[in-house]
C-alpha cells in the first residue's frame, strides 16, 4: 500500500464529465489499496473570470479581498469531486486551504506555504477516506484567505505530498509526460522515462510549461518523487526524481524555448564602479525581473554598453523606469528589441562532458542563426536569437544532440 497525492489542473476538471473522469482515476488508486489525497485547480478559465470581476469592481482593489474572490474557484471543484466520488461508493471529503490549514505568509496574491497541518487528514485517510484538497490557496497569519499565484496548485500538491510523507505526487495534465522538446515543433521528440529535479527546474525556468517552477524547487528540496501523467490517456508518464535514481545520465535532457523575451541595450554607459548596480536597482524596485546580462569591454571612450533581457510583458515598465533614471545613469542611448527568443539546452551530463557549448554554437552557425546573448549555468546553456529562427534552432539542436526518436 502506498500513500499518493494526485493533482489535477484546470483542463482536467473543466466540467462535470471531466470531473467524473478524474474520479475514476482516483477510484482506481483506492481500489489498488492506496491511501489517496487529491489536489484540484479551479475549472479551466474560472480563475481568469474571477480576476476579471475584481478588476471590473475597482482598479485598485484590496489584495485580501481579491484572494477571497479568486479562491472560490477551487472550492467549487473540491466539492464537486467529493460528490462524484461519493456517488461511486468512494468515501471522500473536501478540504479548503483554511480547513487543514495550509499556513502561508501574508503576501496576498503570491503567498508562500510555511506549514501544513495534516493530522486530521491523515487520520481520515487511514480509515480509507479520500481527501479532496483545494490547491492554490491557504491561510495567512491574520487568518485571511491567501492565494499562491498562478500555477500555485502544483506547489500545493508537492507541499501536501511532503507534509503527508507521500510515496509519490502524481501531477495529471494535458500532456502525457516530459518530452525532449516541444513535440509540436519536433515530431521526433521523445518522452523521458525519468528526469532529474535539476533538469526539470532548469527546463521549467527557460520555457518548458509542463510543471511550475516553484513546485519543482519544493520537490527537489523535500525529495518528493513527482510523476507527470496525462489526464486523458492511460499512458506511462515521466518521473521527476533525484539524480541518484538515474543510473545512466543522458548528456542533454531537453531543448526548451521562450518567446516571452525582450532585449534592452544601454549604449554609452559610464565605465565606473557601481554603475551596473545603479542600472539594476531601480529595475528591481519596479519588480522587473532581469535574466541574461552582457557588459561589453570599455575602450578609450571610458564608456561601455550593457545588454540584458526582460520578459516581453515587463518591457514597457523596464523602459519607463530606465528613462526616468536616465540623468543619474548617464547613458547615451537606449535600444530595445522584442523580436527575440531564448533557446536553451539542459542536461546534468554537462557536468562531466566537454564540447556541449561547441556543439550548440556550430549547429546554429551551420543554419545561419546569429547568437545575440549567451548565458550558462552548470547544466544549462541559453542563447538569445531572432524570434523568426526559433523553430529552426530548436529542430537543429534537437538533432545535433542526438535526441530525435528513431
Amino acid at each position: 500500500m502506498a500513500r499518493i497525492v494526485m493533482k489535477f489542473g484546470g483542463t482536467s476538471v473543466a466540467n462535470v464529465d471531466r470531473i467524473r473522469n478524474v474520479a475514476r482515476r482516483v477510484k482506481a488508486e483506492v481500489d489498488r489499496g492506496n491511501e489517496v489525497a487529491v489536489v484540484v485547480s479551479a475549472m479551466s478559465g474560472e480563475t481568469d473570470r474571477l480576476v476579471g470581476f475584481c478588476r471590473e469592481a475597482a482598479t485598485l482593489y484590496d489584495a485580501r479581498e481579491y484572494d477571497t474572490v479568486v479562491a472560490t474557484g477551487e472550492q467549487v471543484t473540491t466539492g464537486l469531486l467529493a460528490i462524484v466520488l461519493q456517488s461511486m461508493g468512494v468515501p471522500a471529503r473536501s478540504w479548503l486551504g483554511w480547513q487543514l490549514p495550509v499556513r502561508t505568509n501574508d503576501a496576498h496574491g503570491s503567498a508562500r506555504i510555511q506549514d501544513i497541518d495534516t493530522g486530521e487528514v491523515i487520520s481520515r485517510m487511514l480509515t480509507g477516506q479520500v481527501a479532496v484538497v483545494a490547491g492554490f490557496q491557504g491561510l495567512g497569519p491574520d487568518n485571511r484567505v491567501t492565494t499562491l499565484g498562478r500555477g500555485g496548485s502544483d506547489t500545493s500538491a508537492v507541499a501536501l505530498a511532503a507534509a503527508l510523507k507521500a510515496d509519490r505526487c502524481d501531477i495529471y495534465t494535458d500532456v502525457d509526460g516530459v518530452y525532449t522538446t516541444d513535440p509540436r515543433i519536433v515530431p521526433k521528440a521523445r518522452k523521458l522515462d525519468k528526469i532529474t529535479y535539476e533538469e526539470m527546474l532548469e527546463l521549467a525556468s527557460v520555457g518548458a510549461k509542463v510543471l511550475q517552477t516553484r513546485s519543482v524547487e519544493l520537490a527537489m528540496k523535500e525529495k518528493v518523487r513527482v510523476q507527470v501523467l496525462s489526464s486523458f490517456e492511460d499512458l506511462p508518464g515521466t518521473l521527476v526524481v533525484d539524480e541518484d535514481e538515474i543510473v545512466e545520465q543522458e548528456l542533454i535532457a531537453g531543448v526548451a524555448y521562450s518567446r516571452n523575451e525582450a532585449k534592452i541595450t544601454l549604449v554609452g554607459v559610464p565605465d565606473r564602479p557601481g554603475v551596473v548596480a545603479a542600472i539594476f536597482s531601480p529595475l528591481a524596485d519596479a519588480n522587473v525581473n532581469v535574466d541574461m546580462i552582457v557588459q561589453n569591454i570599455a575602450h578609450d571612450t571610458k564608456t561601455t554598453d550593457v545588454t540584458f533581457t526582460v520578459t516581453r510583458t515587463d518591457l514597457p515598465r523596464a523602459l519607463d523606469t530606465l528613462e526616468k533614471h536616465r540623468a543619474e545613469l548617464g547613458y547615451e542611448g537606449l535600444v530595445s528589441d522584442a523580436a527575440v527568443s531564448k533557446v536553451s539546452v539542459v542536461g546534468v551530463g554537462m557536468k562531466s562532458h566537454a564540447g556541449v557549448a561547441q556543439t550548440m554554437f556550430k549547429a546554429l552557425a551551420d543554419r545561419g542563426i546569429n547568437i545575440q546573448v549567451i548565458s550558462t549555468s552548470e547544466i544549462k546553456i541559453s542563447v538569445l536569437i531572432a524570434e523568426d529562427y526559433t523553430e529552426l534552432a530548436v529542430r537543429a539542436l534537437h538533432s545535433a544532440y542526438g535526441l530525435d526518436a528513431a
